[in-house]
């Protein structure tokens, strides 16, 4: 006789690896949960760690490397099947490149392995997802995707140069700009396309006549002068030209969000937050013109309302309502998502401001890391149990 136990267990865990969104989701939440910590450990002055790198790099290439590509995994591998309309990755395959992933992490964080296979482990990872997006793209014949293709594409080379120059004992600042370059564009073109797309979902369902303008040539001028701004700054990040673009490009980008009308979905947090995620982007290419231009601001700044700002918003926002609507719940953010958005938006604000006070450096930085650190753990905490279950209509 089955045991009730067991069975239910099972079932569980094909629940898991029914949708991509669900390990990666809940992976990407929980090690940014732990990592942040650790980096305020660091901060405070524990220095006994023995990371694959100093741990600068580690910091550094967790989050670009790490973290953020298992959320862009879960994006893809939940975003692909309507693209390209073929089944989902599932089962076995997404095990496997689920364990890739966190492969990568173990052997970053703690090397047994000689230096290269620990780099080879971690590359993997990104070069996988790359070949498996242009083969999805192709058999759908999905080729209007082809942007996507080619932007994972140069996100696992970078992740690959970064190891290269790293194990060189060379400066990583250049793969470290290619990939925040990459993400980027990734912000403009895929929230460009899911953000208007979401309120004009909430405008027209609530019977509100404003609407979101139809993707037009300012939609595409928009992406393209953040690709410009991006693609010069990788290359030449001191030079004033660049610095004159990433401005027009903050401009443009912050005159498109204003045109989705993102105040009028403020009685749905759900929707609202990704207005915000886009806020900090366009700001933080505004800040980083800026302080290339001489004034008295900090790429250093720029860069992590980037990371903190914009990626933090914009990544929590898809993981709760994918989590919501993929499992048959109501696409509604209710106060416990509200205070995950808010833990976010706080730490990145601490992030950037914090050290222009009077207060101890490590002591604002830490605490910055801890609370936008504890919005991802909450998101573990509150919606891991939706993702470890079946979805509520069966799907």
């Amino acid at each position: 006789m089955t045991n009730p136990t067991n069975q239910g267990s099972r079932i569980q865990g094909l629940a898991f690896f029914s949708y991509g969104f669900r390990p990666f989701f809940l992976s990407a939440a929980v090690f940014a949960g732990v990592a942040l910590p650790i980096w305020a450990m660091i901060l405070s002055g524990v220095d006994n760690t023995d990371f694959l790198y100093v741990p600068r790099e580690w910091h550094v290439h967790e989050m670009i490397f790490g973290f953020l590509p298992a959320v862009i995994a879960g994006f893809l591998f939940t975003a692909m099947p309507n693209w390209t309309d073929r089944p989902p990755i599932k089962g076995l395959p997404l095990m496997v490149l689920w364990a890739l992933w966190l492969a990568g992490r173990l052997v970053i964080a703690i090397p047994w392995p000689p230096p290269i296979v620990c780099a080879i482990v971690d590359g993997a990872f990104l070069v996988a997802l790359a070949v498996i997006v242009w083969r999805e793209i192709a058999l759908g014949k999905a080729w209007d995707r082809s942007p996507i293709g080619i932007l994972i594409s140069l996100y696992a080379l970078a992740n690959l140069l970064f190891h290269i120059r790293a194990l060189s004992d060379a400066a990583t600042d250049f793969p470290e700009r290619m990939a925040l370059s990459v993400i980027i564009m990734l912000l403009a073109l895929i929230g460009g396309r899911v953000i208007p797309s979401f309120t004009l979902d909430y405008l027209s369902e609530h019977g509100m006549l404003q609407q979101p303008p139809s993707f037009s040539r300012f939609d595409g001028a928009s992406i393209l002068l953040a690709a410009i701004a991006a693609m010069g700054w990788t290359v030449q990040p001191d030079a004033l030209v660049t610095g004159w673009i990433l401005l027009i490009a903050g401009l443009v980008n912050l005159i498109r969000l204003l045109r989705w009308y993102g105040w009028m979905t403020w009685r749905e947090p759900l929707v609202l937050i990704l207005h915000v995620g886009y806020g900090w982007l366009a700001i933080s290419l505004l800040i980083l013109g800026a302080a290339i231009l001489g004034f008295r601001l900090r790429q250093e700044d720029a860069v992590h309302l980037l990371t903190t700002g914009a990626v933090g918003s914009m990544t929590l926002a898809i993981m709760t309502r994918a989590s919501l609507g993929h499992t048959g719940r109501p696409r509604h953010a209710d106060t416990m998502a509200v205070v995950i958005y808010s833990l976010v938006n706080l730490g990145a604000m601490l992030r950037v401001v914090g050290p222009a006070t009077d207060l101890s450096t490590s002591l604002v930085l830490g605490l910055s890391a801890m609370i936008w650190s504890g919005g991802y753990l909450l998101f573990a905490v509150v919606y891991g149990r939706y993702l470890l279950r079946p979805s509520l209509d069966g799907d």
